[in-house]
Formats: structure tokens, C-alpha cells, sequence
């Protein structure tokens, strides 16, 4: 495991909400799951691919609230994504405003992230996540195809409440 992830830190996979877990652009055959997902992402023979261009959108709910940390994108080395935006606790974007706001945070992938090494983000910008969308913007070689092996999430939960049941209170 690269250096820069603390002691503390946490694969956030299991605190995923999969019910709520959304990709545009994605390959049918090859679907974010494949590189989100605990013993998917793995698994060398799969991975996320994009379709009609080479930006992909994906919208990850959390079960808990959550600090964000690091961010771990493996790909291949043409592929593999270059310019990553990531937005805390945005519903609902999509490829027609996911410009209209500014991302918490802005990563370039380089050839060493690509193999694994962990981008760590701006912690300060990432203390209440509930949501997490992140924005491909483009790969390494400009291909139409952007190919994603491997997302890990690493961090620490905020506390145990469970948001499920919060919600559940407050509709009542």
C-alpha cells in the first residue's frame, strides 16, 4: 500500500450505499461496479469502461457520514483517467452542469497514481461527505475510451449513525 495512506485511514468500500450508486457514460459490459466493488475490482479481468466518449460521471452515496482523505484510480497507462474533479454531497449532476460548479477538489493523475498510488485530496474539503461525485474529465492519450481498473476510497467515518435511519425520523 502506498506510503501516504495514515494508520487511521479506512477502505470506505463497505460504507458505499450500492442502492444509490450511479455512472453515466459507462460501458453496459463494463460497469463501475467492477471497479468500485469489494472482489470485482481485484479481479484483473474486469474493469469500468466508458462508452460514447471518454468522460465518465459517477455518483457514489455513502451509508455514513464520512471524511475523505485519499483517492486511489488504477488504469492503464493510455486509458487510464487523467483529470479527475471530485464533488461533496452533489445529487444529481450531470455531464450538462457538472460545470456549473466548482469541485472540491481537482486531481491529475499521473502515470504513478495510475499504478496504484494514492492522490491525496484536500481533508479540509472533505470532513462531512455524504456523497461523493467524481468527474473524468479526460485520459492520459486523449483516446475516446477511458478505462478504470480500480477506485478505493480511503478515510474515516465521522460516527456511527446510521443515515438510513436518520432519514426515516425525519420524514415523519
Amino acid at each position: 500500500m502506498g506510503s501516504s495512506i495514515q494508520r487511521n485511514q479506512v477502505d470506505l468500500a463497505e460504507f458505499v450505499d450500492w442502492t444509490g450508486v450511479e455512472c453515466l457514460n459507462q460501458n453496459s459490459a463494463h460497469t463501475i461496479v467492477n471497479a468500485l466493488k469489494q472482489g470485482y475490482r481485484d479481479d484483473d479481468g474486469l474493469h469500468l469502461e466508458s462508452d460514447a466518449d471518454e468522460q465518465l460521471l459517477f455518483y457514489i452515496p455513502f451509508t455514513q457520514v464520512i471524511k475523505l482523505y485519499a483517492i486511489v484510480i488504477k488504469g492503464p497507462e493510455e486509458e487510464g483517467p487523467k483529470t479527475v474533479k471530485l464533488f461533496t454531497n452533489k445529487e444529481h449532476m450531470g455531464f450538462s452542469n457538472v460545470n456549473d460548479y466548482p469541485p472540491s477538489d481537482t486531481v491529475v493523475l499521473t502515470p504513478e497514481n495510475l499504478q496504484g498510488k494514492p492522490a491525496v485530496l484536500r481533508f479540509v474539503k472533505f470532513q462531512n461527505v455524504r456523497s461523493l461525485t467524481v468527474f473524468i474529465e479526460d485520459n492520459q492519450s486523449d483516446s475516446e475510451v477511458t478505462k478504470v481498473h480500480k477506485i478505493e476510497l480511503y478515510g474515516t467515518t465521522v460516527e456511527t449513525t446510521d443515515m438510513k435511519g436518520l432519514k426515516k425520523i425525519e420524514d415523519h
